[in-house]
């Protein structure tokens, strides 16, 4: 049915759409538009055919697109792919400038040296890392609290080589940023305590550990005993404690979601890796029950297509089976390579899924 005039006319006084007509790459704030009769939806700098002001939808931005149950053109895909790779540049460049100082960089200083806003620098660097450039300065600044204890050092030593201008605002955040206190983490985490169980599933046992600040393993095997002697190794300095019922009532969550991936998991997670592993990590998530990606894929993804190898690494380091799927990544031949928890439940995991989806 035809649009009424009135409608057309709001919508061609809509500023996006003067950015479409002007095929402005830097429209601000950013957004997308979609065409209903195709499907698909575009950047306001395509130089795709332009469509009917009654026949487009703007959005926010592409995944709210996607939601709505539009897909990318190709010139979309290329588009992203490409801006993939200079964000990726852009924030390794910012990642270098940050670990390269004691103290936190300014966002400004930051953005500036990006050459971008502060605002659009700042959604940048969170689009790639899963981070904001201040929880990256911290992670660094843990990093250096980290080392600089392992080698010994006093704390007050510590504490202005890491950056901090007093003691207070260093022990206010000593336990985010270790998690236990200095002299404790100093002393190589004696006083720490993880609870622990272990449980059976159609995939055989699996362990659940969880800290103070949240899981910190997830384990599959054919021993339990094996399992525990695997967490004790991890973390060999701290109190192992065996979970009460509550505990367990997590571990059955647990097992609840190998069984029927569907139901989603949603659990304080500890998973402490670097920034390449966390978005590695974070891509993963994203594959769907049912649904694998190859590793250049996953690659392609985070914005490093030449780091395939280095998607493969990260998968296996992956401490936490079954919440991030690792096992739904196989090589781009299809075949199911290797899986920290053994290639035959990879293989299973992937067939249950398959037959829910």
């Amino acid at each position: 049915m035809k649009k009424p005039a009135s409608f057309r006319e709001n919508r061609t006084r809509d500023p996006r759409w003067a950015a479409v007509l002007a095929r402005d790459p830097d429209a601000a704030p950013p957004f997308v538009y979609a065409v209903k009769t195709t499907g698909v939806y575009c950047r306001p700098g395509s130089a795709s055919r332009l469509p009917r002001a009654e026949n487009v939808e703007f959005f926010e931005t592409a995944e709210a697109a996607e939601a709505a149950g539009y897909r990318p053109s190709r010139r979309a895909i290329a588009h992203g792919e490409n801006l993939a790779t200079q964000h990726a540049a852009i924030v390794a460049a910012a990642c270098r400038l940050i670990e390269a100082h004691e103290d936190v960089p300014r966002l400004a200083e930051l953005a500036n040296a990006a050459g971008l806003s502060p605002w659009h620098f700042h959604r940048v660097f969170k689009s790639v890392t899963g981070l904001t450039p201040k929880h990256y300065a911290d992670a660094c600044r843990a990093k250096r609290v980290r080392q600089a204890l392992l080698s010994k050092r006093s704390v007050t030593d510590t504490i202005y080589k890491a950056g901090f201008r007093s003691s207070s605002r260093f022990y206010e955040s000593s336990d985010r940023l270790l998690g236990m206190t200095p002299s404790d983490y100093r002393d190589g985490g004696s006083n720490a305590q993880i609870r622990f169980a272990v449980g059976e599933c159609s995939l055989g046992s699996i362990l659940v550990a969880q800290s103070a600040r949240g899981v910190c393993a997830i384990s599959l095997g054919d021993d339990p005993n094996a399992l525990v002697q695997d967490l004790q190794e991890r973390f060999s300095r701290a109190t192992l404690i065996g979970g009460d019922s509550s505990f367990e009532d997590l571990v059955a969550k647990v097992v609840g979601f190998v069984e029927a991936p569907r139901l989603g998991l949603d659990l304080p997670l500890d998973v402490r890796g670097t920034a390449f592993q966390q978005r590695v990590w974070q891509a993963l998530r994203k594959i769907p029950p049912g649904k694998t990606a190859s590793y250049a894929q996953i690659a392609a993804r985070i914005g490093a297509p030449k780091s395939a190898r280095a998607v493969a690494r990260a998968c296996s380091a992956n401490p936490l089976a079954v919440v991030i799927p690792c096992h739904r990544v196989v090589r781009s031949d299809g075949d199911i390579s290797g899986y920290r928890w053994g290639v035959e439940r990879k293989r299973r995991l992937l067939q249950r899924e398959a037959q829910l989806r």
